[in-house]
């Protein structure tokens, strides 16, 4: 008999929804977290404006439910929206209650919370609680201590699932998950953990386009997963771009938050005149999806490589004092945003579609969850409003936490599972294929399936991404695997369910944006694009 890695809950991830999860289950569960990187990696290390909630009094619940509706363009669940905004103050209190040192403010006007409190997109309320411009380094950092002192949560940094192993692989009735084989990144060789649950937090798929917001970790390793074992996946066409992202050879990835525009930093072309009033009455603060494609328009239309966010009327006192670390990093590349404008432009940053997932966290698979930005779960519809993604994460968390409690008593571990067989695969000779088809992928999705689309265009992407799958499967069945192999694998996944996904809505809504379906028709599509492997 070989050793195989057992646990009570197998967590695939490390970020907010991954570890709020380790913690509230940890009391009662043997916990295992896969962090692909090291633990503090990820997405929500990045994440800079906040966690949205009502938290002043002269918001309301009513208010934040009307504004997440009215941001996912008519696809939002209602009763998910409603859910979520109701748990969102107890999730900040769970938060605080931790040690996350949110900002707290001074003499805000028109605010009577303790905490100050910024307005993003589409939100008609202050109502965004924030760390500073570091929020998510807040959060995860917070979240990191905690894990690492607990003594039932057992830690495995770079390590990433290559898949799920489920009954039905061994021809079982009633699909049920039962762990995964993980590769260990440092040794190269290939475990299996199994566990009485599963679930998926491995965030989204931004590393899928060009320009990308996200880390490299970023790869939609668990919607390819969840895919391949046979989960539905829904709505992956609406691929959020962020609108700003720091445009400079050196600034891979850098973030510029959309809280600057909440404080009154506005949006410019080189001469210095201003665009948005042409796109929206909300300028600024229209949502992403309006503010990136009025950018992507400017940009194309001018031929400018990029455009400006201007905050320079704001004191140098009081840039130091929000955006800390948006100042510090505009300051190594030599632009002082109390004096000059920052160059800016789109960049894909968060995945609104992924696996479908219940109220509870649970997918369509027995014994397996998806919490936080790999899931679906109603919360975001077409387009995502700002600063609701770390809300979900902890939501969901504290839901599946109840739900999976409930179940582990009465569900037996799984029995040993079949070794990985790499007995007919070799050593590759061919790296070179992983490493082209990789930005094949990521080039042609920018070009093809990015801001502004068409149907001519995703139809060359549908494509050429048939032509790579055939390559990267043939190559993944006759060489041994490894990280940079495994994450193409995924990506190609994700490209092609993107590219299907957008192919299939006949319309433009939220962040799907075709020009052959120019204006809206809120009565013709009013439902998920549902893609399922077993129709």
């Amino acid at each position: 008999m070989y050793d195989q890695q057992q646990h009570d809950v197998l967590i695939i991830g490390s970020g907010a929804a991954g570890l709020s999860l380790a913690l509230k289950l940890a009391d009662e569960a043997d916990v295992a977290v896969l962090s692909k990187e090291a633990l503090i990696e990820g997405a929500t290390l990045y994440a800079q404006g906040g966690v949205s909630a009502v938290l002043d009094k002269h918001d309301s619940i009513a208010s934040h439910i009307e504004d997440t509706l009215s941001a996912g363009a008519g696809l939002c669940d209602p009763e998910i929206v409603r859910f979520v905004v109701e748990q969102a103050h107890k999730s900040i209190d769970w938060l605080i209650g931790l040690g996350v040192d949110f900002t707290r403010a001074s003499k805000q006007a028109g605010t009577h919370a303790p905490f100050h409190l910024h307005k993003e997109g589409g939100h008609s309320h202050r109502r965004i609680i924030h760390a500073a411009d570091a929020t998510g380094k807040a959060i995860q950092t917070t979240l990191e201590a905690c894990v690492r002192q607990h003594p039932n949560i057992c830690l495995y940094e770079h390590h990433i699932a290559v898949d799920l192993i489920t009954t039905e692989k061994f021809s079982i009735s009633g699909n049920r998950c039962l762990g995964a084989y993980v590769i260990d990144i440092e040794k190269n060789n290939v475990s299996v953990f199994s566990a009485k649950t599963v679930v998926l937090a491995s965030g989204g798929a931004g590393k899928t386009y060009l320009y990308t917001s996200n880390p490299d970790s970023c790869t939609g390793d668990g919607i390819a997963m969840a895919w391949r074992a046979g989960c539905r996946i829904a709505n992956m066409e609406f691929i959020q771009f962020h609108p700003t992202c720091l445009y400079h050879p050196m600034a891979k990835s850098f973030l510029v938050s959309e809280a600057l525009r909440g404080e009154g930093a506005k949006l410019i072309l080189k001469d210095g005149a201003r665009f948005m009033s042409r796109y929206d009455k909300r300028e600024e603060l229209a949502p992403r999806d309006i503010v990136a494609r009025a950018i992507d328009s400017e940009m194309k239309c001018l031929g400018h490589d990029c455009v400006y966010l201007d905050i320079s009327h704001k004191s140098q006192a009081f840039i130091e004092a929000h955006f800390p670390t948006i100042n510090r990093r505009c300051l190594d590349l030599g632009i002082d945003m109390s004096r000059t404008p920052i160059p800016v432009v789109p960049a894909a940053h968060y995945t609104c579609g992924g696996v479908m997932i219940d109220k509870e966290g649970q997918t369509d698979i027995a014994g397996l969850y998806a919490i936080g930005e790999v899931s679906c779960s109603g919360l975001h519809g077409a387009n995502r409003m700002a600063s609701n993604s770390l809300l979900e994460c902890v939501v969901f968390a504290h839901t599946a936490a109840n739900a999976i409690h409930q179940s582990l008593a009465a569900t037996k571990m799984p029995g040993p599972l079949p070794e990985w067989d790499e007995s007919r695969v070799t050593d590759s000779d061919e790296e070179v294929v992983v490493s082209h088809n990789w930005d094949e992928i990521r080039r042609f999705m920018w070009d093809y399936v990015g801001i502004v689309r068409t149907t001519k265009r995703l139809q060359r992407a549908q494509r050429r991404i048939s032509l790579l799958q055939s390559e990267i499967t043939n190559y993944y069945g006759h060489f041994k695997i490894s990280k940079d192999l495994i994450e193409l694998r995924n990506l190609a996944v994700v490209a092609e369910l993107i590219i299907n996904s957008a192919l299939q809505r006949k319309e433009s809504r939220g962040l799907h944006y075709s020009t052959d379906y120019s204006v809206a028709n809120i009565d013709s599509q009013t439902q998920d694009t549902i893609l399922s492997r077993n129709p």
